[in-house]
């Protein structure tokens, strides 16, 4: 493909099987995977609206934890299981391509019908149908495009809040637009048509980025005095200890920040955070630029996410999760 071609605009299309199983039910479960982040929030959110104004019920579910400071405007309008019974419910479930990625939801949604929306790449799903749609476009650079595709899609012109939510999604999966390259115009757009709509991407730049604490800046002082340089500076890792997750908490990382700190350093192609999350589990943030394929790895440890960005959780202390990142990776710098 000629690297000038927008590739959303030679996408897949939204499945008239989708637009269909929406139209012909009246009650909706969105739900979303567990730890969301800010496009998992927005698809969920942005989709609720809409489904409502075609005069429908739906409900935003996630299982949480919400780790993101950019998320705590949003946990009101969630629910961590339907406390309602919805009869003859259908789930929707966004930014993750199965039910098993959704966490403690699964026992509240595993009896409905359910519809995938999703723009990470999957190795295989079955084909969508009348009672179980699957829009998978892992061209797409976050779900909540997928979203504003699907609503137009539903013959609705975007709310205010609509957009606010879709541009706030999309803001956060691009890195504000740092991850994109000439074959995303479209992305471009669809922003365009958002702020036209009434989205405030100044606001929404400082909801992402602002309202850190200054723990957080400490314990990424910690997490960069520690980090250590491989195959000749293309590789980094660092680590997060028990103690620091002890002292810190969740609350007080910002693993955006520090990746792209990471990142910013001449020669470095892909970093590595590892983090004690207990005595013997540890959970693993990948990062690359340009060709390392960092999903690759997440799903040789049964993780996943995007060629450049996927994370994993493995069992064991730090300097032995390191020591299989490291194996791992050296078939990536061997070339």
């Amino acid at each position: 493909m000629d690297s000038s071609v927008d590739v959303l605009n030679t996408s897949p299309q939204v499945p008239n099987e989708l637009v269909e199983y929406i139209k012909t039910s009246s009650n909706f479960i969105v739900a979303g995977h567990k730890e969301p982040d800010g496009d998992c929030i927005g698809s969920q959110l942005a989709l609720c609206s809409a489904i409502r104004r075609l005069g429908k019920e739906a409900i935003a579910c996630s299982a949480g934890p919400y780790k993101r400071t950019e998320l705590k405007n949003y946990l009101t309008q969630f629910s961590d299981f339907p406390n309602k019974i919805m009869p003859n419910a259908k789930v929707i479930i966004v930014d993750c391509s199965g039910k098993e990625r959704t966490g403690e939801l699964l026992e509240h949604i595993k009896k409905y019908p359910c519809a995938v929306i999703d723009h990470h790449a999957a190795v295989s799903h079955a084909p969508s149908t009348l009672s179980a749609p699957v829009y998978i476009d892992p061209s797409s650079p976050s779900c909540t495009l997928l979203i504003y595709k699907l609503i137009t899609a539903l013959g609705l012109q975007m709310t205010e809040e609509e957009a606010t939510l879709l541009l706030f999604g999309t803001c956060t999966d691009t890195g504000f637009f740092r991850h994109l390259t000439e074959r995303n115009s479209f992305v471009f757009d669809a922003a365009a048509h958002m702020v036209r709509s009434g989205a405030n991407p100044k606001k929404i730049f400082n909801i992402i980025n602002g309202g850190k604490s200054l723990n957080s800046r400490i314990l990424i002082g910690h997490i960069l005095s520690r980090t250590e340089s491989f195959f000749d500076g293309r590789l980094l890792i660092s680590s997060e200890t028990l103690e620091e997750y002890d002292s810190f908490g969740i609350e007080s990382r910002d693993s955006d920040t520090l990746n792209q700190l990471f990142l910013s350093i001449n020669g470095v192609e892909a970093t590595a955070i590892i983090r004690q999350e207990c005595a013997d589990n540890c959970t693993v943030s990948l990062r690359s630029v340009d060709n390392i394929n960092v999903a690759q790895i997440a799903a040789s440890f049964n993780g996943g996410g995007h060629k450049n960005a996927s994370g994993l959780t493995m069992k064991g202390d730090i300097s032995f999760v390191k020591e299989k990142i490291l194996i791992a990776f050296s078939e990536s710098f061997s070339n």
